[in-house]
């Protein structure tokens, strides 16, 4: 017996169905994946370096490019090798090392270096380009000058004074022996900062 009002869901014809829904919902999903790529891609393009990165790369290609023609790359390469074993500061020697520009470096960008400059492009893309194959090239920072107005070079160890005097005046201090060589020799060279 069939009760009014009621069906039997065997009964009603099966739905088709909607291809027009499903292709538009893909169009909206391709539309979308197409912007997230399109805005990645525009993002990684015009990121510029951050405040103090790259700072060694930058300042060493900078040095080396007001001694040497940069668009000769022979000239570049040594340029940048003698530059490179005459510099007393330690964190331009880890990026010479980084680079393939010290004699003891395995590997060698100096081509990465080199060629870009060649073409005219400044330090600063030069350094982003090296960044990507070496991240640590853009993690070296200068260390921050020691204020000689404010420091008591009288209580500092002969390590920290041989610091000052190599980073802030590149002097090595020939012929000092004792504390009061370096403090001397400190205060000879910063008449005008003491």
């Amino acid at each position: 017996a069939k009760l009014k009002g009621v069906v039997n869901l065997r009964e009603l014809p099966a739905q088709q169905p909607n291809h027009q829904h499903d292709t538009r919902m893909a169009t909206i999903g391709n539309s979308a994946l197409a912007l997230l790529v399109a805005l990645a891609t525009v993002h990684s393009a015009t990121a510029k370096l951050k405040d103090k990165e790259c700072e060694v790369c930058i300042g060493v290609l900078n040095k080396v490019a007001k001694d040497v023609d940069t668009s000769d790359k022979k000239a570049t390469e040594q340029g940048l090798r003698d530059y490179c074993k005459s510099t007393k500061i330690d964190k331009e020697g880890r990026f010479c090392y980084y680079t393939g520009a010290s004699e003891t470096s395995a590997t060698t960008m100096i081509k990465a270096i080199t060629e870009p400059l060649a073409r005219h492009l400044p330090a600063e893309k030069v350094c982003e380009k090296l960044k990507k194959k070496d991240s640590q090239i853009c993690e070296l920072q200068y260390d921050v000058p020691i204020d000689l107005k404010t420091i008591k070079l009288e209580k500092q160890r002969v390590k920290v004074l041989k610091k000052i005097l190599n980073d802030q005046f590149d002097d090595p201090c020939k012929g000092c022996l004792e504390k009061a060589d370096y403090i001397r020799r400190i205060k000879e060279l910063a008449k005008d900062e003491l």
